[in-house]
C-alpha cells in the first residue's frame, strides 16, 4: 500500500476515511528536524551550509514511516499546501533518503489539496508532483535569517544588558511597535473641549437631538469651544433665539459586505468578537481543517473558488430568498503580493453545512466555525441598504445652527447573517428620526452643554497589532500568532484586559536595540526582507544571495558592539527612557534628585541578578532604590517615604528590588540590619500608613499557648499567611496555611489550634479536598484517557490518568486547547520516565549487564 505522510495525526484520520484501505496513512507531527540550538547550526563562512538534526520525539515518527516504506516503495507526501508544509515534505523526504529508506525505485510525489474533503484529496492524488524547491529555498532562507539573528543579537544583549532574554528579527520588530504606541500614550497630553447639544421637538411634539455646527456665523470646528465659559455662551445663543428647520436632505446609502476571512483577518474578529488571543484561534482554526470542515487556515488570500462562491449562493437562495441574492456573484481579488502561494480565502468546505449541524465538544471551535460560515455566506449576499438623513435647524439671523442626523436600514441585506466588529467604539447616528418638515418651528425642550477631552491612542490589543503587522507587511499568515505569543511568553508584554502594554525589560531591549541595531528593527528594512522572501519563492531571486547580502551588513553591525560598555550602554538607555523613568513632579521640582537623601541624582543601574533599577548616585551612603515603573506612575510614592515615629525609631516605606517593604529606624554599625516587612500581597504601597507598618514589623503575632503546651504564632511567609506551632521535641514544628491574609492579625484561638491539629494529623494533606474540575477536554487522541483543566492548590494544571502537568505562567486556563494540553502530559510524562530511569541505574548495583537490560526496559 502507498505511504501518504501528513503533519498530524487527526489529518491522517480524516484523510484515511476518504482514501480507504488501499493507503497507509501516518503522521510526522510537525517538523522531523530543525536546527540544533547551539553555534554553528549555520555556516555563513561555507555558503550559509545549514546542519539539520532530527528531534529526539521525531525519530519514532520517522521509523515508522521507514518501515512502511519497507512494505511498499511508494512514498506520497501531503503535508500542507504553503510554505511551512513544503519544508515539512522536503524534510522527510532528506531524513529518509539519509536512512537509506527511500531507494532508488522509490516513487516520491508531493500533493496538495486546499481543503480536507473527499473530492480535494482524491482530486489531489491524480495531480501529483515533486516537491518546490523555491518554496523550500524560501523557507531556507527565512529560518537561516531568523537563526542568524536569534543567536548573534541574543548574546549582545546578555552581555551588554543584564536581563534581557533574546531578540528576533520579527519579534523585536513587533516589540518595537507595543513600545512606541505606550510611549505616544505617555507623551499624550489631553485637551479640554466643548460640545452643545439641543433637545428639540416638532409640532407634533416628537423629540429629536441635534448638535451645535454653526456660531456667530461661522463654523465650528472641534475645539472651537475650548472651555466650560465658551459653552454657557453658546448655550445663551441658542437660549436666545427661535429655531426654524432650515432644511431636511434624505440620501439613499449602500452598505457592502466584507471580503472572506484571510488569516489576520480571522485573528483580528475572533478576538474583537470573543477575545481569542492569535494563538488560540489558530489552534480552533487548524482542528477545524483538519476535520475537513473548513480550507487551510493561512493564507492572504481573499479570493473564493468559482464552484464555493455558486455553493454559497445556492445556500442564500434556499435560505433568505431571491431578494438577498445578488444579481451577480461577488468577486474578491487578492491584494497581497504572491499572497502565501496563491491560496483561497478560509471558508466552509460545504456551504449547506451550517453551524447549528456541527457536533464538535470544543467551544473555540464552535465559536470559530460559526464565524466563517456566516462571514462567508455574508460576502456573497446582497448590499444593505440604508437611508441617511440630516436635519440643519438654524435661526433667522444665521448665528445658530444644529444638525441632526439619522440612519434608517431599509433592507438588511447581508446584515442579516453578519456584521463586521469594530476595534473601537465609533460613534454612528443610527438613529431613526421622527418626521420633520422644512420651515417648521423647532422648539427647545433643554440646552446642554457637554465637556470632552481628547483621547491618547488605544494600547494594541492582539487583533490590532496583526492588523498593524499586516499594514507594515511585517511577517507572514504562517508567523503572526507565534510573533505575539513569544514577546508575551518572553516577559516583554503583559496582556491586561486584552491590551497589551510593555513591561521595563521591552523597553529596555526596544531602546537598546533601536540605538544600535536601528537598522534592524526598521519596519521597511523588515517588510522588505519579507518582499525578498516571496521573490525567492517565485523563483525571482537566489536565496543565498538574499542571505549574503544580509549577513555582510549585519555581522558588521555586531562587531561594532564589541567594545560597548555597560555603563555606555545605561547611560544611553537612561536618557532616551527620562521621560518614563522620570516623570514630573506635582511641585515642579528636579525628578531626577533623590526623594530620601535631597542630594544624590537617579538613574538606571543594574542588579547582580540580572535586571535593572534606579539607584541613587549617593549610594552606599543612600540606598535609596525603586523599581524602573513606579505605581500610578509617580516616581515619589514607589520611593522612600516616613510613615511616623515608634518611640525614637522612624518607620519607613521603602522599595527594593523585590518590591515595597517597611522599615524601623537606619542601618548602624551596630545594627546593619534593621528590622524589615515585606508588604503582603494586595497590599497598595499607597495606602500604608503607621499604624500598618507597625502591624507587619510586630509579626509574628503570638496568638495563645496550646494545649499541649509551646507558643502558636501567625505570619506571612514564602507560601502566604500561615499558623505556626512548635513543640518542645519538635525540630520545626508545624506550619499550617491560612486563605485569608487578613487572619494573620485576627485569627483566634480555637481555629488556630484546629488547623495546627489538622495539619499535624495529616503531615501530607491528604485529607483536602479532591481538586475541582474547571473544564473537560476530551479524550487524548493517541493513548486514550481524558486530560481534563483542574482547579489545584497551587493554580490550574492538567490531568490526564496519573500525569498532571501545571499551566504555564499567565495562561489562562480558558485559552488552553485540547493540543496544548497534550503536548503538556506528554512532556511531563516523558520527564517522569526520564526520572524513572536515571533512578534506576544509579541507585540499582548489578552487573553491567543487567544494567543495560534494566535500561532497555526503562525506555521501552
Amino acid at each position: 500500500m502507498p505511504v501518504v505522510v501528513v503533519e498530524s495525526p487527526a489529518k491522517a484520520k480524516t484523510i484515511n476515511k476518504y482514501l480507504g484501505n488501499d493507503f497507509t496513512v501516518l503522521a510526522s507531527y510537525g517538523h522531523v528536524r530543525d536546527l540544533p540550538p547551539k553555534d554553528g547550526s549555520v555556516d555563513p563562512e561555507h555558503e550559509f551550509d545549514m546542519k539539520w538534526e532530527i528531534a529526539t520525539d521525531s525519530r519514532k515518527h520517522v521509523k515508522a514511516i521507514a518501515d512502511a516504506l519497507k512494505d511498499d516503495n511508494t512514498l506520497i507526501l501531503a503535508t500542507d499546501p504553503d510554505r511551512e508544509g513544503e519544508a515539512i515534505s522536503w524534510h522527510l523526504e532528506e531524513a529518509l533518503r539519509n536512512r537509506k529508506a527511500i531507494k532508488k525505485d522509490t516513487a516520491v510525489s508531493r500533493v496538495v489539496f486546499n481543503a480536507i474533503t473527499k473530492t480535494a484529496v482524491t482530486e489531489a492524488m491524480k495531480n501529483p508532483r515533486q516537491v518546490d524547491m523555491e518554496l523550500v529555498e524560501a523557507y531556507l532562507a527565512r529560518r537561516a535569517l531568523d537563526y542568524l539573528v536569534g543567536f548573534n543579537l541574543s548574546p549582545v544583549l546578555w552581555r551588554k544588558l543584564p536581563g534581557a532574554k533574546s531578540a528576533g528579527r520579527v519579534q523585536s520588530v513587533c516589540l518595537r511597535l507595543i513600545v512606541e504606541r505606550e510611549m505616544e500614550i505617555e507623551a499624550f497630553r489631553a485637551q479640554e473641549y466643548w460640545t452643545v447639544k439641543a433637545l428639540l421637538s416638532t409640532p407634533r411634539g416628537q423629540e429629536y437631538e441635534a448638535r451645535l455646527t454653526v456660531l456667530g456665523g461661522k463654523k465650528l470646528d472641534k475645539f472651537d469651544i475650548p472651555n466650560e465659559t465658551q459653552a454657557e455662551i453658546a448655550v445663551q445663543a441658542i437660549n436666545s433665539r427661535d429655531l426654524t428647520v432650515k432644511s431636511v436632505e434624505a440620501k439613499p446609502a449602500n452598505r457592502n459586505p466584507a471580503a472572506p476571512f484571510m488569516t489576520s483577518t480571522l485573528q483580528q474578529e475572533a478576538s474583537r468578537k470573543f477575545g481569542m488571543g492569535a494563538r488560540q484561534a489558530m489552534s480552533a482554526a487548524q482542528r477545524l481543517y483538519e476535520a475537513g470542515y473548513i480550507t487551510y487556515m493561512r493564507t492572504d488570500g481573499i479570493d473564493m473558488a468559482p464552484e464555493a462562491v455558486m455553493a454559497a449562493r445556492d445556500t442564500i437562495k434556499g435560505r433568505f430568498g431571491e431578494s438577498y441574492l445578488p444579481k451577480s456573484p461577488r468577486m474578491y481579488k487578492n491584494k497581497a503580493k504572491n499572497a502565501q502561494e496563491a491560496h483561497e480565502c478560509i471558508r466552509p468546505t460545504d456551504m449547506n453545512f451550517s453551524p447549528e449541524r456541527l457536533k464538535v465538544s470544543d467551544a473555540d471551535q464552535r465559536r470559530l466555525y460559526d464565524l466563517i460560515w456566516k462571514r462567508t455566506i455574508a460576502s456573497q449576499m446582497a448590499a444593505a441598504r440604508l437611508e441617511r438623513t440630516t436635519v440643519d435647524v438654524a435661526s433667522g439671523d444665521g448665528q445658530v445652527e444644529l444638525r441632526a442626523t439619522g440612519q434608517v436600514v431599509m433592507f438588511d441585506g447581508f446584515l442579516k447573517v453578519y456584521e463586521e466588529g469594530r476595534d473601537d467604539v465609533v460613534d454612528d447616528d443610527d438613529k431613526r428620526l421622527p418626521q420633520i418638515a422644512e420651515g417648521e418651528p423647532a422648539a427647545k425642550k433643554s440646552v446642554t452643554p457637554e465637556q470632552h477631552f481628547t483621547q491618547p491612542p488605544p494600547r494594541y490589543t492582539e487583533a490590532t497589532l496583526v492588523k498593524r503587522m499586516e499594514e507594515l507587511g511585517i511577517g507572514r499568515p504562517s508567523t503572526y500568532a507565534s510573533i505575539v505569543t513569544t514577546i508575551q511568553d518572553r516577559g516583554y508584554v503583559t496582556k491586561d484586559k486584552n491590551r497589551l502594554i510593555p513591561e521595563d525589560k521591552g523597553r529596555l531591549v526596544t531602546t537598546f536595540l533601536v540605538n544600535y541595531f536601528k537598522r534592524y528593527l526598521e519596519y521597511d528594512f523588515t517588510a522588505d526582507l519579507e518582499d525578498e522572501l516571496d521573490d525567492i519563492s517565485a523563483g525571482e531571486r537566489e536565496w543565498k544571495e538574499v542571505l549574503e547580502r544580509f549577513w555582510r551588513d549585519f555581522s558588521a553591525a555586531i562587531a561594532e558592539t564589541a567594545d560597548l560598555r555597560i555603563g555606555e550602554v545605561l547611560e544611553k538607555i537612561d536618557e532616551v527612557l527620562a521621560p518614563h523613568l522620570y516623570p514630573p513632579r506635582e511641585d515642579g521640582s528636579d525628578p531626577r534628585i533623590c526623594p530620601s537623601c535631597g542630594e544624590g541624582r537617579l538613574s538606571l543601574r543594574t542588579a547582580r541578578s540580572g535586571g535593572a533599577f534606579i539607584g541613587c548616585s549617593n549610594y552606599p551612603n543612600c540606598r535609596f532604590t525603586r523599581p524602573l515603573s513606579a505605581p500610578n506612575g509617580d516616581a515619589d510614592a514607589a520611593g522612600d517615604r516616613v510613615l511616623g515615629h515608634d518611640g525614637e525609631d522612624e518607620i519607613s516605606l521603602r522599595n527594593g528590588r523585590f518590591g515595597p517593604y517597611v522599615q524601623r529606624g537606619e542601618a548602624t554599625e551596630e545594627q546593619p540590619k534593621p528590622p524589615r516587612a515585606s508588604l503582603p500581597k494586595g497590599w497598595e504601597p499607597s495606602e500604608m500608613d503607621l499604624d500598618k507598618a507597625l502591624m507587619l514589623l510586630n509579626l509574628p503575632r503570638e496568638i495563645g499557648e496550646h494545649p499541649s503546651g509551646g507558643m502558636i504564632t501567625s505570619n506571612f511567609g514564602r507560601f502566604g499567611p500561615y499558623v505556626h506551632h512548635k513543640l518542645p521535641d519538635d525540630a520545626k514544628g508545624v506550619y499550617a496555611n491560612i486563605k485569608d491574609p487578613a487572619d494573620v492579625f485576627e485569627i483566634g484561638m480555637n481555629r488556630a489550634v484546629q488547623l495546627i491539629d489538622e495539619k499535624r494529623a495529616n503531615p501530607g494533606g491528604r485529607s483536602r479536598a479532591a481538586a475541582k474540575a474547571l473544564r473537560e477536554l476530551g479524550e487524548h487522541p493517541e493513548k486514550g484517557g481524558a486530560l481534563s483543566i483542574m482547579d489545584g492548590r497551587y493554580g490550574p494544571y492538567v490531568k490526564w490518568e496519573k500525569v498532571n502537568a501545571t499551566l504555564p505562567k499567565g495562561t489562562e486556563p480558558d485559552a488552553i486547547t485540547l493540543e496544548e494540553a497534550v503536548k503538556l502530559v506528554d512532556e511531563k510524562a516523558a520527564k517522569k520516565g526520564t526520572k524513572g530511569k536515571a533512578k534506576a541505574t544509579t541507585t540499582k548495583k548489578a552487573p553491567a549487564k543487567k544494567k543495560a537490560t534494566t535500561k532497555k526496559a526503562a525506555a521501552k
